[in-house]
């Protein structure tokens, strides 16, 4: 048999069981890798959100999660502006997304409480769980939590817009009435618009680790994501 020939037979099952190697798939995962892995891509997608969300005009400069105005003044929109107060709904907007810029911080450590708290049954289902389950995840085990943390903050900033305490005693009025639904002060709506920002820029943290495991620069991330692409 000639030397190549033989050299060649002798490389095929090298090739084979390298190839089979590299080709990990979710059920080759340890629990302990899955947990680690899922740990890490908690932490890394929480705190960036965090970081990115909780400084100023973290809010207020990015069109994907700025607070707009609540519908009901948001609708009345014209008829304040020739009541010449328009300064004032503008300055409402602002106060609102800096009220959840200031709030948003306070998410950290309640984020990273959770993943403390995750089981290798919450990893297996997270990482089978689709695009965003990180985020759902997040949004099981910490909304409440958070909207209590998140609302005498906002309150406290809010509270000092005129506009926003004339809106509240009017919502007030109406839901007396019962015919107002959710949210129906400006720190109620407020509130609950941080956590979907919050939420919002985790998901997009959670995609970019999905999509590019590798990239982020964490062996187990590239190991544990990797395996379900």
């Amino acid at each position: 048999m000639p030397i190549f020939a033989i050299r060649k037979s002798m490389l095929l099952p090298l090739f084979f069981t390298a190839s089979s190697a590299l080709a990990l798939s979710i059920t080759d995962l340890s629990n302990r890798d899955a947990t680690s892995g899922l740990k890490a891509a908690l932490e890394k997608g929480s705190t960036a959100a965090v970081n990115k969300l909780g400084v100023n005009n973290g809010f207020l400069g990015n069109d994907k999660v700025k607070i707009q105005l609540p519908p009901i003044l948001e609708k009345a929109r014209p008829l304040i502006k020739l009541a010449g107060r328009g300064q004032q709904l503008d300055e409402l907007v602002v106060s609102m997304n800096h009220a959840a810029e200031e709030a948003v911080p306070l998410a950290k450590p309640l984020l990273l409480n959770a993943v403390k708290s995750m089981t290798v049954t919450d990893a297996k289902q997270i990482l089978t769980g689709g695009d965003t389950s990180v985020t759902q995840f997040f949004r099981d085990k910490t909304s409440a939590q958070l909207a209590g943390k998140f609302l005498p903050i906002v309150k406290k900033v809010t509270d000092q817009s005129a506009l926003s305490t004339q809106y509240n005693n009017t919502m007030n009025q109406v839901t007396k009435l019962g015919i107002a639904g959710q949210q129906v002060t400006v720190e109620d709506y407020v509130t609950q618009r941080a956590l979907d920002g919050l939420f919002t820029m985790i998901a997009e943290e959670e995609k970019a680790i999905r999509q590019d495991p590798v990239g982020t620069g964490s062996k187990i991330l590239g190991k544990v994501f990797g395996a379900i692409r």
